[in-house]
């Protein structure tokens, strides 16, 4: 039986990453290669022309599974109906710009987004936040749209994660695909923690932790860290451009593990909504780890945390509580 389309949005689609990213939608990358979609484009009307460029070259790609565009730059017409909401566009921080001029720029437009989604998106629409600062974004747009679940509402580290796993791989010149549960706590700024205390590589004789295997706990402490943290100020300094095409990549990862599930004994990063799990205070958007089944995520339970890791988790959580208040100052 072939399955009823899924209704996709992605917002900011014609900049770098919507435009990475909507082929990897159409080709089945994010739901798979038997579930057909419908693309909803959204970006703002200064860009309303590159849109309509992008969705000729959909139309151009031919792509079997690719139901339907609708590109717009109307956010009612944009959310209608939508399963899954990937919100990539936002206010980007510019030369000269203090953090509260770029936090008001965006909390409104998640304002607007978020009511729009409330009223028009289909029931159960899962939604998943890109645009820095991603996890204060998500937590404006849960604010606003208190009928869409807080489960259903997440924001991406799944970038740092697949980064954290990227340096492990090429430290120990193991397969990425060998390397797994590396953790993201917290923000997706600089402040975030890329823990490796859990995290292991498959060897012929069964799995064995990262740190045993690097056996460099200066590295896994100071540098592998840091370079997780700055990779995305490294890309820039590299291209001249933010990265695109790993976060779109990782988006498409954080949705097919979220719908689809993690293979058995394999945890992922989400920023979801603290429960206090980790003594992290509640009513954050925090990065944790998580397993994901029939559609749901779980933040995974009783891992040990040192005191090292401790101090990193209070410390993005800090960040994180600090940027929910300037957040709410631009609201009043």
């Amino acid at each position: 039986m072939a399955k009823d389309p899924i209704r996709v949005l992605v917002t900011g689609a014609a900049g770098q990453i919507g435009y990475a990213l909507v082929p990897m939608i159409a080709r089945g990358v994010m739901l798979g290669a038997d579930q057909p979609v419908i693309l909803h484009m959204l970006d703002i009307p200064p860009a309303a022309e590159s849109l309509n460029g992008v969705k000729m070259e959909l139309v151009d790609a031919a792509f079997p599974l690719l139901k339907g565009v609708v590109a717009t730059t109307d956010v009612v017409e944009a959310c209608t109906g939508v399963n899954i909401a990937v919100m990539v566009g936002g206010f980007p921080r510019k030369e000269g710009m203090e953090r509260k001029d770029v936090m008001s720029k965006n909390v409104s437009i998640y304002k607007a987004q978020a009511s729009a989604l409330e009223k028009h998106a289909a029931a159960n629409c899962k939604v998943l936040v890109v645009a820095n600062p991603a996890n204060t974004n998500a937590l404006i747009l849960k604010e606003f749209a208190p009928s869409i679940p807080e489960k259903n509402i997440s924001c991406l580290t799944r970038l740092d994660h697949n980064r954290a796993l990227g340096q492990i791989s090429e430290r120990l010149n193991v397969q990425v695909c060998d390397v797994k549960n590396v953790i993201i706590w917290g923000n997706h700024s600089s402040t975030q923690y890329p823990d490796v205390n859990h995290a292991t590589v498959k060897a012929p004789g069964g799995d064995t932790p990262v740190r045993q295997l690097v056996a460099d706990d200066d590295w896994l402490n100071g540098e592998f860290i840091t370079t997780v943290q700055q990779r995305g100020a490294a890309i820039i300094k590299a291209r001249k451009l933010s990265s695109a095409l790993s976060a779109a990549s990782a988006a498409c990862d954080h949705i097919r593990d979220w719908v689809l599930g993690t293979p058995e004994g394999t945890f992922v990063s989400m920023g979801v909504y603290s429960d206090g799990s980790y003594n992290v205070p509640p009513g954050l958007i925090y990065s944790f780890p998580v397993t994901c089944r029939d559609g749901k995520w779980s933040i995974v339970q009783g891992l040990s945390i040192d005191e090292f890791s401790r101090k990193k988790l209070d410390a993005t959580a800090e960040e994180l509580s600090e940027e929910k208040a300037l957040a709410y100052s631009c609201l009043s």
